[in-house]
């Protein structure tokens, strides 16, 4: 018999913490004994203000950053931000550098070529499949920015150590890994990432900017395509996702005060990904798509011998609760994503059930 919630793998939208859950469920009727529930709250209330700039405040610590970051919360998703980025930050006298390492950063290359901006490949993956993280770049001249994808949900690698620019700003979407590690923010100009991933739920993008970009800014933007005016009407030029953003407060308070911020997370998704390669890496039953040196934390993408074994061990996974093991269509195969909600427990019972299936179909 299935118990109620299963162990979830899904890649996005992805597991959020049970304690998290369930405090929402406690207070859903009631926020902050205003006898409404967060849906219903006026964005401009004084509860909604403790909300956002708790969950603002919570980002900077646990990122360490100055007070020379903006924390923004924009609708529209990390795809969103694809086009933003360049339409804020890249001028028509300018070059946008871009490492492409799969297709998220495929995407928000298309994007930048959208608008006809100049643009150049410093580095790719393709070569190989986009297996591994490009060790060598090449920067165009007057480089307005670096971007690169942080992890790679679909093909499983991540940037390990991010590249030194010599000041040319870097521009990461960490959607699928923000807040999953220690990072030194003060190396980038702008970040940002789908929430749906790895701090909350869909509908909303967390987006940290510099503000020394801002002055980069063209005047010419629509407002809310314009990072200046989330920066100056702190989130709030319009209504903001108010649920989207409240759930991110409370995943990041998980973080801080039930994890232990940063540091303990990174070491216990270490130790979750390590054991789900070090089985990969036993025998030649289970292989593992991405190179050793450039395996994401975040996402474990693998083949099994053929693809009928892959479907087999998909449902027979499903059977035992352990959901979302389906690679992503556009390359099949199996992926278990891991993010911070995913326990250790839940990723040892994983190993043990891949051990037990390759007893059964090896």
């Amino acid at each position: 018999m299935k118990q109620n919630r299963i162990f979830n793998f899904n890649a996005g939208p992805a597991a959020l913490p049970t304690p998290v859950l369930e405090e929402i469920r406690e207070s859903f009727l009631n926020i902050a004994g205003s006898g409404m529930s967060v849906t219903e709250i006026s964005h401009r209330s004084k509860i909604f203000d403790d909300i956002i700039n708790e969950a603002i405040e919570r980002t900077k610590r646990l990122l360490k950053l100055k007070d020379n970051f903006k924390v923004l919360f924009i609708q529209g998703g990390a795809s969103l931000q694809f086009i933003m980025a360049p339409m804020n930050f890249l001028s028509d006298n300018k070059t946008a550098d871009y490492i492409n390492t799969g297709t998220w950063a495929t995407k928000a290359i298309a994007q930048a070529e959208f608008l006809k901006k100049d643009i150049n490949i410093a580095a790719s993956s393709a070569d190989k499949n986009f297996s591994y993280i490009p060790k060598q770049f090449n920067l165009g001249k007057n480089s307005a920015y670096l971007h690169i994808t942080s992890n790679n949900t679909i093909k499983g690698t991540q940037w390990d150590k991010f590249p030194d620019t010599g000041g040319v700003p870097l521009i990461a979407d960490m959607s699928s890994d923000i807040m999953s590690r220690v990072i030194n923010a003060e190396k980038f100009g702008l970040i940002y990432a789908g929430a749906q991933k790895n701090i909350g739920p869909a509908g909303v993008c967390l987006a940290i900017v510099r503000e020394d970009m801002l002055s980069e800014i063209p005047d010419n933007l629509p407002p809310m395509l314009n990072y200046s005016v989330y920066s100056d009407k702190k989130s709030l030029y319009n209504t903001p996702p108010c649920f989207g953003i409240y759930v991110i407060g409370l995943v990041l308070k998980w973080l801080e005060e039930t994890i232990g911020g940063l540091e303990k997370m990174e070491e216990i998704n270490r130790k979750k990904a390590n054991l789900l390669y070090n089985l990969l890496d036993s025998g030649e039953f289970y292989k593992g798509t991405a190179q050793k040196d450039s395996r994401s934390k975040m996402n474990v993408t693998f083949r099994l011998p053929n693809e009928e074994l892959e479907q087999k061990f998909v449902a027979q996974a499903m059977e035992n609760n352990l959901g979302g093991l389906k690679g992503h269509r556009s390359v099949g195969g199996c992926r278990a994503s891991i993010y911070n909600a995913a326990t250790i427990e839940s990723v040892e019972t994983l190993a043990s059930f891949m051990k037990e299936f390759e007893t059964k179909n090896g």
